[in-house]
């Protein structure tokens, strides 16, 4: 029975079909799109034409933008740089005023900081005294010099007097030595005796007049070295006095350069010792540090144009240029040098420091210190070397920014 089912319904349906049309409807006829035979030539080829216009278009667009970056050498490794000036003092003193803070400009000579000169300034008074004290000294060795060549001369004038009276006193006892052996009876003994003795006293008194001579010597010389002995010291009284005078300046703390307060880490009462850090200045003079790639390299020279983006004023150009390419990588310089002759190596590409001059750096609408962050872009080709111009940093829609003196 389950067998016979099916086939009656299969025989009922072609009936049903039939009947199923009404004889008085029209069905009508559905239009069916054309469809393109499969494997038309003329859609192929435009599909092609068109693939090869996209290819041709981004090969130009390719090679134009090669030509275009080949130029040009950048890197974000790069920051600002400038010689920072660290302030410290000289002496041992507390401090008394501090008279600029963080972010204030200075001008060389303007006096920062004021520390307590009382000390310094009995140290001073203490070395102008004994100044006055050894030139007084001085003098009176000096006046020993001359009072002693006053006393050699009156002992050479008593000497040559006593010379004189000897040798007249040494002729006299000669005269009276030649009468007595030619005529004894004409020379008396006490005439003779007398003459002895007279030339002997007068030879007596040359011989101490030359004693005197060469101790008046002595005293000039001894004279002459007390002066210089004096003349020494006083040279060491005017070093310390100028030392006293060194620390009692040191005690007025004076920027050495133009430019702007930072790290302020001092107050009123803070007692300093020498070398200790005080606050730093941060000058006008500022740079661009870039660390380029030592295969970028190639064809970099000095003076040629750089393009700067600083963070902090994206939407301003700086511009600058080259000044120089230090002589050699960054990691020769480092505390712990690598040693490529020992263990595995593995070349990596070094990065050399390029110094660029700001040919602007000075505009006070925007304030550039170091450590700021740098994309930099130098056109190595296509442009003559540069030197430094004014206003090359500039805004759309604004004018170049002013220099400051």
């Amino acid at each position: 029975m389950a067998t016979e089912q099916p086939t009656a319904a299969a025989a009922e349906r072609p009936q049903a079909r039939q009947a199923s049309p009404a004889p008085d409807r029209q069905v009508p006829d559905r239009q069916v799109p054309d469809r393109p035979a499969p494997g038309n030539p003329r859609r192929k080829k435009r599909f092609f034409l068109i693939l090869a216009c996209v290819i041709v278009v981004v090969l130009v667009v390719a090679l134009l933008y090669w030509l275009h970056a080949r130029n040009y050498e950048s890197t974000d490794d790069a920051f600002i740089d400038a010689h920072l000036v660290h302030v410290s003092p000289q002496i041992t003193g507390r401090i008394l005023h501090v008279y600029v803070t963080d972010n204030v400009t200075v001008h060389a000579g303007e006096l920062l900081v004021q520390i307590d000169p009382a000390d310094e300034q009995v140290r001073y008074d203490q070395a102008q005294a004994q100044q006055q004290q050894l030139e007084a000294q001085l003098a009176d060795a000096q006046t020993q010099v001359q009072v002693s060549e006053a006393a050699l001369a009156r002992a050479r004038a008593d000497r040559t007097g006593v010379a004189a009276q000897a040798a007249n006193a040494a002729a006299q006892l000669e005269r009276y030595q030649g009468l007595r052996q030619a005529f004894p009876a004409a020379v008396s003994n006490q005439d003779f005796d007398q003459a002895q003795a007279a030339a002997r006293n007068l030879a007596a008194q040359q011989q101490a007049s030359s004693r005197q001579v060469d101790s008046a010597r002595a005293q000039i010389a001894a004279a002459r070295a007390q002066v210089a002995s004096a003349q020494a010291q006083l040279a060491t009284a005017k070093a310390q006095l100028e030392q006293a005078h060194l620390n009692l300046t040191y005690t007025q703390i004076r920027a050495s350069v133009n430019g702007t307060v930072a790290h302020d880490s001092i107050a009123t009462g803070d007692y300093v010792q020498p070398g200790q850090e005080l606050l730093d200045i941060v000058p006008r003079s500022i740079w661009v540090t870039a660390n380029f790639k030592e295969t970028q390299l190639t064809l970099m020279r000095p003076g040629q144009r750089a393009n700067l983006k600083i963070d902090a004023y994206p939407e301003v150009h700086f511009v600058g240029h080259v000044d120089s390419i230090q002589r050699g990588a960054g990691q020769a310089f480092a505390l712990l040098p690598p040693q490529n002759a020992t263990g595995n190596f593995v070349k990596v590409v070094q990065r050399v420091p390029v110094k660029i001059l700001i040919d602007s750096p000075n505009d006070s609408r925007y304030v550039l210190g170091p450590g700021m962050s740098v994309d930099v872009t130098v056109q190595v080709r296509g442009a003559p070397s540069t030197s430094s111009a004014p206003g090359a940093a500039r805004q759309s829609g604004r004018s170049s920014p002013r220099t400051d003196p």
